[in-house]
């Protein structure tokens, strides 16, 4: 088991495909107790029933929902040892959500900054770990305007996504901040640019890279490949292996957007943050 312990209960979010489904298949051969979240009941009963493995659903698009899934793994799940917030993506044109808010902000953000904070009890009743799935968009595009989140003034695909995942590194950085000394351990990684259903949805150009022949030009790496540095955040021992609070790539820290550093913004930005989803 890679430097594990022991057998955990890891908690998958964004896990009916892509680099989820390969890390959940890895984890789950390695003998960890696995609880898998996805958006889609077809594509996530599914692969609950390849694991043997418990599945909820729900649409990160709707903060109810999320709230309601929280309920659920509280009562439901007695322990959990690791929480990957994997679910995200990027979107087309501009569109809000039910809640009000930009999906991109939402569903790569909002949401599974409220998941995590409602699970916070037994998070660190755990010692948890929480594993954020970022992406190099965080450093390429991500440009965190705390007046602007929901990008009004300048919307573009890219620069949705980009702040999204900027957003997963502030709030990877806050957490270690604020409940390190509880025991709680949080890291954030970028996969790599993985060959999966990503940007099919999207009017980015990230689409004609990943869904087109281009794919095969750009040399696209394996869901299994990408899921590598997830898997090793997950069973591996935070302070041994690796640092809480930092960002990584292919299992080294990496360098990311300049503001990831800005202590104050990630304070400012988990204020505004809990403020808009009613923690």
């Amino acid at each position: 088991m890679s430097g594990a312990q022991k057998s955990q209960t890891i908690v998958i979010t964004g896990s009916s495909d892509g680099i989820g489904a390969a890390a959940a298949r890895r984890l789950k051969q390695d003998g960890h107790s696995l609880v898998l979240v996805g958006r889609s009941e077809e594509k996530t009963s599914r692969i609950g029933e390849e694991l043997d493995s418990p599945w909820l659903t729900a649409d990160f698009a709707e903060l109810a929902q999320v709230r309601a899934l929280a309920g659920r793994l509280l009562a439901e799940v007695p322990a959990i040892d690791v929480l990957v917030n994997n679910a995200g993506g990027i979107f087309g044109d501009r569109a809000r959500t039910v809640d009000g808010f930009e999906k991109t902000l939402q569903v790569n953000h909002l949401a599974p900054f409220l998941l995590t904070n409602l699970l916070m009890p037994t998070l660190l009743a755990n010692r948890a770990t929480v594993i954020n799935t970022s992406s190099a968009a965080a450093r390429l595009f991500g440009r965190i305007d705390l007046d602007d989140l929901n990008n009004d003034r300048t919307f573009s695909a890219n620069k949705a996504y980009g702040d999204s995942k900027l957003a997963n590194v502030l709030f990877t950085k806050e957490l270690h901040r604020r409940f390190h000394p509880e025991g709680l351990s949080a890291a954030a990684f970028h996969p790599g640019a993985v060959a999966t259903g990503f940007a099919s949805d999207s009017t980015s150009l990230m689409r004609w890279i990943y869904q087109t022949p281009l794919r095969n030009v750009v040399g696209l790496i394996s869901p299994d490949a990408g899921a590598q540095t997830l898997v090793w955040l997950a069973e591996t021992t935070p302070g041994t292996d690796w640092q809480s609070g930092e960002f990584y790539e292919k299992m080294r820290i990496a360098r990311t957007n300049p503001q990831a550093s800005d202590a104050g913004l990630a304070r400012a930005f988990w204020d505004r943050s809990a403020q808009l989803v009613g923690l």
